[in-house]
């Protein structure tokens, strides 16, 4: 996941929508566009279905890009970096039409009642998810801030009309760790007066969702996880990774995580055997998994064995996921390519080492990753170097 993915949506009772949440919670995007498309068609004048189906385009695109993994979120502000998506012209059309009814229908119905709780809600989250795509596809960072500032405060208002509402709380605890995460001088914006962040008091306002909550129950235990993964507390990640496995069985990312986190923890069997199970289940055809290609999990063991400084085996692992690269989601390819490289570079074999970064550059030119290869074209990528980046 990444910075505002983990928003809002309202409370889940039509079995359509529940059909596009399984789907949806499981990587089928596709099939839980169909579904909430169907929602929205049963009742277009529900600003909450338009906003599940705004959310399904909104992680369909995070997913093809490789945004849904918490290697993209772990050290620094390296969200603030990522380059943004290309959505297709009809997702876009899509996208924000499902967000301009949304925003239509509440605006009427808070018209007739400027304390409709439900309506506050859905206007929330309908920002919410803007703000969100303000910064993944426009990289118009300070509107995607103001966004979501702007939906805390609607949700300010609903949790003062309904302190019951456990659900709405989400967003405060949200906003409160993105803010404080954010480097000083981003909280000094004007729009942000009065919201100083604190990663803290926001985890712990995500816990009581993911304790007590309803429809944001899952959300909650998500953000836990990638925030456990980001600040490096691997021991608490793993049991949330574990429970989402259960639930969510079709959802290959859970088992990457669950691999990663094992690594970050310093067990590197059990990382392996969490990546064997993914390579078992893809061989069986398994639900969900049969779609993965080989050559992403090829990655996942190249770039674990890397950071074990097993050199020669993560450069085979990674030049079987290279070979095929363009079936890999763009983050993951790149960052194998520069994996290749940097693996080569640490074994003395530079002018293969200059090769794989040419490839990096070329295969995602604008990604942070590209822009290490580029450096790395003209002077050889060092032991230091990569003590340094797991510190």
């Amino acid at each position: 996941m990444t910075l505002f993915a983990l928003l809002l949506f309202a409370q889940v009772q039509d079995p359509i929508v529940q059909k596009g949440y399984d789907h949806f919670y499981n990587l089928e995007y596709p099939e839980a566009i169909a579904s909430f498309q169907k929602a929205v068609d049963a009742s277009p004048q529900d600003p909450d279905r338009r906003n599940h189906l705004a959310q399904g385009v909104l992680f369909h695109l995070m997913f093809r890009a490789g945004a849904l993994e918490t290697e993209m979120v772990t050290g620094g502000n390296a969200f603030l970096r990522r380059p943004k998506m290309e959505p297709t012209p009809a997702e876009e059309e899509l996208f924000n039409h499902c967000i301009a009814e949304s925003l239509r229908l509440t605006r009427l119905a808070l018209a007739k009642d400027p304390n409709d709780a439900k309506a506050l809600y859905a206007q929330g989250v309908a920002i919410g998810f803007r703000g969100t795509y303000n910064y993944l596809v426009r990289k118009a960072w300070l509107d995607a801030l103001r966004d979501v500032t702007a939906a805390r405060k609607l949700h300010n208002r609903v949790v003062e009309l309904d302190p019951s509402n456990i659900d709405a709380r989400m967003m405060q605890g949200v906003h409160d760790y993105i803010i404080g995460s954010l480097p000083f001088a981003y909280r000094l914006l004007g729009f942000l007066a009065g919201y100083h962040g604190d990663r803290e008091a926001g985890l712990r306002t995500v816990r009581i969702v993911a304790e007590k909550g309803d429809s944001n129950k899952v959300d909650a235990q998500i953000l836990l996880g990638v925030a456990a993964r980001r600040e490096r507390r691997p021991q608490d990640a793993i049991p949330i990774c574990l429970n989402l496995e259960r639930r969510f069985p079709r959802n290959f990312l859970v088992l990457f995580e669950l691999s990663q986190m094992y690594a970050d923890l310093g067990d590197k069997d059990a990382a392996l055997r969490a990546l064997d199970r993914v390579e078992a289940l893809k061989k069986a055809g398994s639900p969900g998994f049969a779609a993965l290609p080989f050559e992403r999990i090829e990655f996942a063991r190249g770039n674990l064995l890397f950071w074990y400084d097993e050199y020669d085996a993560a450069i085979a692992h990674l030049q079987r996921a290279t070979a095929a690269a363009s079936l890999l989601d763009p983050n993951s390819g790149v960052t194998a390519w520069l994996r290749l490289g940097q693996c080569l570079d640490l074994k003395t074999r530079r002018k293969e080492a200059q090769q794989a970064y040419r490839q990096a550059d070329l295969y995602w030119p604008s990604s942070d990753e590209a822009k290490a290869a580029r450096r790395y074209l003209s002077r050889p990528f060092t032991l230091d170097e990569k003590k340094a980046m797991s510190a």
